[in-house]
């Protein structure tokens, strides 16, 4: 079987891999991640902020990226200028943590100034760290709240305003214990602490000194809008997420959560909030934890609720309950710590797939390429060779496996005439040909399907991996996880306009496309002439399918082609009667078509 068809085929079957199966696990299995609507949901009530959102503008254009953030100029402007007046150091407890830089809000004791120190909002050279939570009211707003509700007695409210000690400030090694007392003999305490990763621990307390006793419910809950979210496709989940008595649940997404208001979660929760593609927000309870569902507050405003059991708190006695907030990047080393530490599944949070048990080795082999030559577009190159140095035992095998399929043509063509009639005997005889040769004619296919998981593996890494966002290589690529930013249509930026994606066509697809092609020179014709010019302008039709994909996946196809280049032309310096063999096959194919 011809090299080339090999190429063909598994480019098809990584497209459907890639993008069929989602798609027709929708059409056969329509409700699976349709929400379940709930008919009343515990109230957080007034101890909570609620929105704050400014009004949904109704013709308001402006989509979700792939990374996620405001999209709408108009937006950015409002934010920068809203978090100049929202985040003023008086009324503030600052954090400063390796991970997580930012500030509690004293009103309400609410975390919602967090960005992350080690990724930068853009590609740019300079770029201000990416923001992960914003102040209520804010178009980017993104905060966690903790607190109680109950009766008989006042509690404290999101416009409730916290003590701090003098001077405080948020470290690995310095907690902060903020402090409000009602006056009526009861007092509230919420200690932060703080990792060097994106984990801050909150434990609640109250403390009851009153004669009568007093019912309360403590409460966590995260609060974000829908502006800042990525895009929610196929393969890669936007929107509410959780773990659920041991089990991960991607959904439902924000539409759903909108139709129903309420979508309350089955099982005793490990984990919920929301995910972006490469950041997360996420609550982790302590063994209290009761119940938890989503909700959509409306202007695009949605809620991660997490409560817990209610209880009654006696004179001189106390209630506490420790809760997790996870604000950050979604770093597979980082949430394999946590894992390990006890948060149930956290390394599932990114969707790695069902095939996770082979993209997850895959990054950890380009991660270590990456610490090696400090590059990670050199560390694709270097995988690629790895893969193509694997399998290049493999590649002689289907190598000899085709001079001998050529050397037997004569033979073939012979029992084609002679069992013309009789197809069952035709594929019988066909078949004592083949091991009376010693021909495998299948073998030819099996460096392809090897290719195709390591192919599909760097794809969701690429498309997943925070790690690979913003990774520079060379030259104009500044980001192997996103397109060629150089289109030919536009003359590589000098017009001021961005083609459509499938006519995106960059210098990395011309070369996918050349290399392709010089590939295929180097193979068998096909018998047939109009076969023959199908596979002819294939390589310029996989052009224009992978130009829009990132920009790390077609070096790594760029790289694969040269390699098979080169590693033909070895194999024909030591068959030279197979090159010859090609030659004459190609000139017949010629004058053939010459004829017609």
């Amino acid at each position: 079987m011809e090299n080339q068809r090999n190429l063909i085929l598994a480019v098809l079957l990584t497209i459907v891999l890639i993008f069929g199966w989602e798609a027709g696990m929708r059409h056969f299995y329509p409700d699976m991640n349709k929400p379940r609507p709930v008919a009343s949901a515990a109230a957080v009530g007034g101890a909570a902020v609620s929105g704050g959102a400014p009004a949904a503008d109704p013709a308001r254009t402006d989509k979700p990226t792939r990374e996620g953030g405001l999209s709408n100029p108009a937006d950015v402007a409002l934010e920068a200028r809203d978090l100049k007046t929202a985040l003023n150091p008086a009324g503030r407890v600052p954090i400063a943590a390796p991970g997580l830089s930012g500030s509690i809000n004293l009103t309400g004791a609410l975390v919602d100034d967090l960005v992350t120190n080690r990724h930068t909002a853009t590609a740019d050279k300079g770029s201000e760290p990416a923001r992960v939570f914003s102040p209520a009211g804010t178009p980017a707003q993104h905060f966690a709240q903790f607190g109680w509700v109950g009766s008989g007695a006042a509690l404290p409210t999101a416009q409730t305003v916290w003590t701090a000690p003098a001077g405080a400030k948020l470290t690995p090694t310095t907690p902060v214990t903020l402090t409000w007392a009602n006056g009526q003999g009861q007092t509230f305490t919420i200690t932060y602490s703080i990792d060097a990763d994106y984990m801050i621990t909150a434990r609640q307390v109250v403390a009851n000194t009153a004669p009568a006793a007093l019912r309360v419910q403590p409460f966590a809950l995260i609060n974000r809008t829908d502006k800042t979210a990525s895009v929610d496709t196929w393969t890669l989940h936007s929107g509410p997420f959780g773990a659920f008595d041991g089990s991960v649940s991607f959904g439902p997404n924000y539409a759903d959560v909108l139709k129903t208001g309420t979508v309350a979660n089955d099982g005793k929760p490990n984990w919920l909030g929301f995910t972006d593609i490469y950041w997360m927000s996420a609550l982790i309870p302590d063994a209290g934890a009761q119940r938890s569902d989503f909700r959509a507050l409306g202007n695009g405003v949605y809620r991660a609720d997490l409560l817990y059991a209610d209880a009654v708190v006696g004179p001189g006695k106390q209630l506490s309950h420790t809760t997790q907030l996870f604000a950050g990047a979604k770093e597979s080393d980082v949430l394999d710590r946590y894992e390990s530490a006890g948060v149930t599944n956290f390394g599932k949070a990114i969707d790695w797939g069902w095939f996770f048990w082979f993209e997850k080795p895959i990054f950890w082999l380009l991660k270590a390429l990456f610490k090696m030559a400090t590059n990670f577009g050199v560390a694709i190159i270097l995988l690629t060779l790895i893969v193509r140095g694997i399998m290049f035992p493999i590649a002689q095998r289907q190598f000899a496996s085709m001079a001998s399929m050529r050397a037997i043509q004569p033979k073939l063509k012979a029992l084609q005439e002679r069992y013309k009639d009789d197809k069952p005997k035709l594929q019988e005889e066909t078949m004592k040909l083949y091991k009376e040769e010693g021909v495998n004619p299948l073998a030819g296919c099996l460096p392809i399907f090897l290719q195709i998981p390591v192919f599909f593996a760097l794809y969701k890494v690429l498309t997943l991996a925070v790690e690979m966002r913003h990774q520079p290589f060379a030259l104009w690529i500044h980001d192997l996880s996103a397109p060629d930013p150089l289109h030919v249509l536009n003359l590589f930026g000098l017009l001021p306009f961005t083609p459509p994606a499938f006519l995106g066509i960059g210098l990395l697809a011309i070369l996918l496309g050349i290399t392709m092609w010089a590939q295929f020179k180097l193979q068998p014709s096909a018998p047939d002439p109009v076969q023959q010019q199908v596979f002819a302008i294939m390589p310029w039709m996989m052009m224009f399918v992978m130009a829009p994909f990132a920009a790390g996946l077609l070096i790594y196809w760029i790289t694969s082609n040269v390699l098979t280049i080169a590693q033909q032309k070895y194999l024909y310096s030591r068959h030279p009667q197979m090159k010859a063999m090609v030659a004459k096959e190609r000139a017949d194919v010629a004058a053939a078509a010459k004829r017609k």
